[in-house]
């Protein structure tokens, strides 16, 4: 650099035509990180799931976790040239498990009536359940999903879809609601979320109920999209020796989910971070 060796800096910025503030902007910006020294590392954050993560995913954790300014494209040519890749989404690949055994008691309303949005956590939730083949059997996981921090913020993984799983759900979700709350909780319209257990306890904890009209799917997509990540990231072309391995991994993976994957809606934070900053508020 020739300015600070005899040379004024004006009398140089004069020769190569540049303005002062273009320079200085120039200077104040971080080095681009190499390639090679960024390969590392996108391959740490890829490997964090069984079956990866896509590019975008990898560059908020560059930019949150390792202060790397890196643009999409980059990273994409970097993962590309590693070899590095993500599972591309099917339409609906997944066969849906349905506990759904006709209309008992009395009509719940639909609450959310398909806007999933919410501004503060615990305002919003989403249930349902979802099945898995494993070694032979199969499992199934419920979980309470928060519609805006995105958390998975209580789960239950069993090996049948009964009202012990549900009453263990509960148990999870009224520990870790916060003093206050009243939430909306929103199901479709399966047996579990009609028994009056459910609808006792809901009441017990000042959870307001929800529920999916009939044949509609799409008036639990929030929930329903949860399970597709899951299922493309965790499960999807996996084999499982047993199910205690398969319950050991969904639960280190839901842990993940909540406190390592970064979400482009939560600009970038995972949401056990978004779920932190707006409680402080």
């Amino acid at each position: 650099m020739l300015a600070g060796r005899g040379h004024r800096l004006d009398h140089l910025l004069e020769i190569a035509g540049l303005p002062r503030s273009t320079y200085y902007h120039h200077l104040s910006r971080p080095a681009h990180v190499s390639r090679p020294d960024v390969e590392p590392m996108v391959r740490e954050i890829w490997e964090r799931t069984p079956n990866g993560c896509g590019h975008r995913q990898v560059r908020m954790c560059l930019v949150h976790e390792f202060g790397t300014r890196i643009s999409a494209k980059t990273v994409l040519g970097v993962m590309r040239r590693m070899g590095l890749r993500c599972a591309i989404r099917s339409r609906n690949p997944w066969r849906r498990y349905s506990s759904y055994r006709g209309e008992t008691g009395d009509h719940v309303h639909n609450l959310p009536e398909r806007d999933f949005d919410a501004a503060r956590p615990f305002s919003k939730l989403g249930t349902d359940v979802t099945e898995f083949k494993v070694a032979g059997s199969k499992a199934y996981l419920a979980p309470v999903y928060d519609m805006a921090s995105k958390e998975i913020v209580a789960w239950d993984v069993s090996r049948s879809p009964d009202l012990g799983q549900q009453r263990r759900l509960l148990a999870m979700l009224a520990e870790r609601l916060p003093a206050g709350a009243e939430p909306i909780l929103h199901s479709d319209m399966g047996w579990q979320y009609q028994h009056q257990w459910w609808r006792d306890e809901l009441e017990r904890l000042g959870i307001r109920q929800s529920m999916s009209r009939k044949g509609n799917c799409l008036d639990n997509a929030a929930t329903e999209q949860v399970f597709g990540h899951l299922k493309d990231e965790f499960y999807r072309g996996r084999e499982f020796d047993s199910y205690e391995q398969f319950k050991r991994e969904l639960d280190a993976y839901i842990i993940h989910w909540n406190t390592r994957r970064r979400q482009i809606r939560l600009e970038g934070h995972t949401p056990e971070e978004f779920r932190s900053m707006s409680l402080a508020v």
